[in-house]
């Protein structure tokens, strides 16, 4: 067996040429483009089989250095805090709040799930997380970050298998939302509707700065000049942590000095283009994945492939389940709700594009659902890595540790 280990830079400049594989695929292949799977999955996976075809057939292994994959991860959790703003998370109204508690009881029951798959195929505890929360309501970022805290604790393979998980559930979280808001909507005989005075209170906000301004030298470092004391503050709150038995990933503090220093910056009037913020975000998620997924050793998986099926398929049984049930009641049991059920099985499962994708379908079918677009992508935005990280640390701290 041969192993060849490439540097930082030949790692980068090989992962954009994997971004660009990816997107030629997505618009090949159109229905990867129509299932919302990221270019980095499609370009990083397609590059992980091929080294898996030259470890195989060359027995050669291909081996990457992670140090800029590890800084993007601490840049796009920095992005995610920043977009955190008090002011738009409180346009959602009751609605948003509704959904929020509903979420935080689904990422305890998806754990609950995760957990107890692994205890009935007798396996560590610690995979049934990577089979819950961490990876399907938490996507590929989070898998991969937490894969990498459970690993350094002992736990093998656990990246690669977050990495499967998230994979396989974006593209259930992306089948099953359409078909359960079509069914609910045919059963019940729903059809879009006026909403009332109060509701149209709760919902009249712009959920999303539209900037019109150009993206001038000053504004660019501005959002650099801030993410940079995310990681670095984030960093330094992690020392003092660590000095009080509090053990916390660097992405999570990361996360939370962005969500304060962004809220202040509003209080003084400090200018913080959440246009600049996203595309730093979209551009950091997208290498940063694209490396994980290029280096994924798809070989040391060949063993756990049915048992991971198994558990998908238990997880999207319930997320049906639940959406049809508990979402679609709690939040009224009207055409919106059907609407809203659609899109938190695609957040639930996948990722917030796969619930746009969900709602948009719907929509295009049946009518429009202002509230839906509204309280789903400020779910996925903002509450999501925030109550998933609480209930990752609760499951942890009952299970002592990874």
């Amino acid at each position: 067996m041969t192993t060849l280990t490439l540097p930082p830079i030949p790692t980068l400049i090989i992962c954009i040429l994997v971004l660009y594989l990816g997107l030629y695929l997505n618009q090949r292949f159109r229905f990867l483009g129509n299932s919302n799977i990221p270019p980095s999955v499609t370009g990083g996976i397609t590059f992980s089989t091929l080294t898996a075809l030259l470890y195989f057939a060359g027995g050669i292994q291909l081996l990457f250095d992670m140090q800029i994959r590890d800084f993007l991860l601490l840049v796009f959790f920095s992005t995610i805090g920043l977009s955190a703003k008090l002011s738009t998370l409180a346009s959602g109204g009751r609605a948003l709040a509704k959904l929020v508690v509903i979420a935080a009881v689904f990422l305890l029951l998806q754990d609950i799930i995760g957990v107890s798959i692994a205890a009935l195929l007798d396996v560590h505890l610690g995979y049934g997380l990577m089979a819950g929360s961490v990876s399907l309501a938490g996507g590929h970022g989070t898998a991969i970050a937490w894969g990498t805290e459970a690993e350094a604790a002992g736990l093998r393979e656990a990246g690669a298998i977050g990495i499967t998980f998230a994979t396989f559930g974006l593209v259930a979280g992306g089948i099953i939302g359409s078909p359960i808001a079509k069914w609910l909507i045919e059963k019940n005989q729903l059809s879009p509707t006026l909403v009332d005075a109060q509701d149209q209170h709760d919902i009249e906000v712009e959920v999303a700065e539209i900037d019109h301004k150009p993206w001038s030298l000053g504004s660019v470092l501005g959002v650099i000049l801030m993410l940079a004391l995310c990681v670095q503050l984030g960093e330094l709150a992690n020392q003092l942590l660590s000095k009080r038995d509090i053990l916390l990933p660097g992405f999570l503090t990361a996360m939370f000095v962005g969500i304060v220093l962004t809220n202040s910056a509003d209080r003084l009037r400090l200018p913080l283009s959440n246009a600049i913020v996203a595309k730093f975000g979209e551009v950091s998620l997208s290498i940063f994945l694209g490396m994980s997924l290029m280096s994924l050793q798809l070989w040391s998986l060949a063993n756990s492939f049915t048992p991971i099926i198994f558990a998908l398929l238990i997880q999207t049984l319930a997320m049906t389940l639940f959406a049809i049930y508990i979402v679609f009641k709690v939040m009224g049991s009207h055409y919106d709700a059907a609407v809203i059920s659609s899109g938190f099985a695609g957040l639930g499962l996948g990722a917030t594009p796969v619930a746009i994708a969900n709602m948009d379908a719907t929509t295009h079918r049946y009518g429009p659902s202002p509230k839906a677009f509204i309280v789903v992508p400020l779910v996925g935005a903002f509450f999501i890595d925030i109550l998933n990280a609480a209930t990752i640390k609760l499951f942890l701290g009952l299970m002592g540790s990874w």
